[in-house]
This record gives structure tokens, sequence and C-alpha cells, in this order.
């Protein structure tokens, strides 16, 4: 979080973490493209080999000023490969806010849960932990023949009971649900903190 006071605005970063191609690019994708371009800043994209860092910023007037402060919501996605721990990490710095976008194919629960480990370890070097952190699991992919339930993918990975979100990204189906729910948490946190 970073207040600027001058502004009287609160910037509030949310990142969309999960394993590589799991959904989180065309997650942000579709929400940049529900937003009005007058409440937007602009799309980036930072290319790596194999996978995508998106970023941008908005302001979600709906949900009011924080504090007397208007909020301003950055949005990133993180690259999912092993070999971009470093990336990860940085990225998660003075994170408010995360959104888990987990791959629903039953072949990839092991690379689902490598991922929210990496995910804790990366939240413990900031000096937090998932179980006091406002965190969101969308369970990606629903639509495809070889994904698993969201029964047992609830049980298998959602062991904080944190709110979960079935969706289908590419149409768009849970995405915006998704995103208030992560919204509503964040600002529910910085209530508490601020």
């Amino acid at each position: 979080m970073f207040i600027n006071w001058a502004q009287k605005e609160i910037n509030l970063k949310i990142v969309y973490y999960g394993p590589g191609l799991s959904g989180k690019t065309t997650n942000l994708e579709y929400i940049y493209s529900q937003i009005s371009p007058t409440c937007r800043g602009e799309l980036i994209t930072l290319k790596t080999r194999e996978e995508r860092t998106l970023y941008f910023d908005f302001l979600q007037v709906e949900f009011g000023k924080i504090k007397g402060m208007r909020p301003i919501f950055n949005l990133y996605t993180i690259p999912g490969q092993i070999y971009y721990t470093e990336s990860r990490r940085i990225i998660l710095r003075s994170v408010d806010g995360i959104v888990f976008v987990a791959d629903s194919q039953q072949d990839r629960l092991e690379d689902n849960l490598d991922s929210l480990l990496d995910l804790e370890q990366n939240l413990n070097r900031e000096g937090h932990s998932l179980d006091h952190f406002p965190w969101i699991l969308q369970l990606n992919k629903q639509d495809l023949a070889t994904a698993g339930s969201i029964a047992d993918l609830k049980e298998k990975l959602n062991f904080l009971k944190v709110p979960t979100v079935p969706a289908v990204a590419s149409r768009g189906d849970g995405v915006l649900q998704t995103l208030k729910l992560t919204l509503q948490a964040t600002i529910a946190r910085v209530h508490e903190t601020v």
C-alpha cells in the first residue's frame, strides 16, 4: 500500500498468482476490456521467454473512499514458471491482496500445490502468511473435460477456507466476481491497518 497524501489517493496492489498457463493473463486481459478507458491506466506487458507479466492500474469509484482517500488498484500477474522465482518475489513486494488462479485440470494439481507453496514462502519473506492475508482462490478452466470437480479441488487447494470462485477466464466467467471479492477483502484489511 502506498498513500499519496497530496493527491488523497491510496494505491493498492493486487497480484494474480498461480502456476504457468493457469489463466492469470487471461483474467487481467478480460478485466481490462471491461473497465472504462477513463478509469484505467495503460496495460503494460513485460514479455518473458514463455509467459507475459501484465500490469495496469484503475480507479474503482464504486468502492468509494477509504479513510477519505480515493483507491487506485494496481493489478499484476506473475510469471508462473519455476525459473522466474526472483521475478515473483519482486512483484510480491508491498502486495495488498492476492488472487490465486488454479488450473482446474486434474493433471495440474501438483503444479497448483507447488505454486501455493511458492506463494506462501514468498509472502513469508515479506512478513506475511496466507492464513492472515486477503486472498481468493479461483478455480479456472472449469469448462475443460479434464477439470477436476469443484468439491475435490476445494478440498485439496483451499485448506484455509478462503472464498473460492469457479471460473472460465477465456469467457469471462467468474473473473469479475473474483476481482470484486479480492477488492472487498483487501479494502477490509486496509481499514484495519490504516
